[in-house]
């Protein structure tokens, strides 16, 4: 226990002389594990809000707060600390303190954050020309619409996000997305099946178009030069009746 005592207060002294660089920014889900990225691979310690709660020294790993067992680990191979089955009371700002080989001191403030809600797509109304689309979650979060890689659409603290979409080729791609700062996920949209588009019978009209339109060009391009050859022929005929 004595031991315990004095390296706490070793520790303490060492970390109000260090120079502390500026926080990074990190996030993490409830549930999820995170890997502080800066490595104390022979002597150091790790610290949340200024408590010191984990050590590294040639005799190994201690972890100096009961209430981090079995969430706080240590790396002997990479060095690295890892923070486990996080939970939102894990947010704070953690300090690793390395003091042999490579000595610096850095901080991290870490965020957790619920798993971003799962979102679902229904279409509300549609046409033979377009639909509309409601994408929704049980809970609010950032919501938003994607065409291809184009943001359509886009709020925050939503329970839904609504968009139209015009019938078209089948090759852009819908996508509703659901976000948080740490994770997001996705509803891929399949418009044959949410908006019934028939995109065979659209290709076909299509291609009727581009059927009539090899024909109708080339005509419009005689008639043109037919008119343009009426034209030069009649003003050469205006010239020798008056010669």
């Amino acid at each position: 226990m004595w031991i315990r005592t004095i390296s706490c207060l070793t520790v303490m002294l060492m970390v109000l002389s260090a120079a502390e660089d500026v926080g990074k920014n990190l996030t993490g889900v409830v549930g999820g594990n995170i890997t502080l990225p800066d490595p104390t691979p022979e002597r150091g310690f790790l610290l949340i809000d200024k408590t010191i709660i984990a050590s590294v020294s040639p005799l190994g790993f201690e972890i100096l707060e009961d209430i981090y067992q079995n969430k706080v680990h240590w790396d002997k191979n990479s060095g690295l600390f890892m923070i486990t089955d996080l939970q939102k009371n894990n947010s704070g700002v953690y300090t690793v303190d390395s003091k042999k080989g490579q000595v610096f001191t850095k901080s991290y403030n870490l965020r957790i954050y619920d798993s971003a809600p799962t979102p679902a797509v229904e279409m509300l109304n549609g046409s033979s020309d377009g639909c509309r689309l409601r994408c929704f979650v049980d809970k609010q979060t950032s919501l938003l619409w994607y065409k291809d890689e184009e943001i359509l659409n886009q709020n925050h603290s939503v329970f839904s996000l609504i968009i139209t979409v015009q019938k078209q080729k089948p090759d852009s791609l819908y996508k509703c997305v659901s976000a948080n700062p740490a994770v997001s996920k996705t509803f891929h949209v399949d418009l044959r099946t949410l908006c019934g588009f028939n995109y065979l019978k659209l290709e076909a009209e299509e291609g009727n178009r581009l059927h009539w339109a090899a024909y109708v060009v080339p005509i419009l391009i005689i008639l043109m030069i037919v008119f343009v050859a009426c034209l030069i022929k009649q003003r050469y005929l205006r010239k020798t009746n008056r010669g």
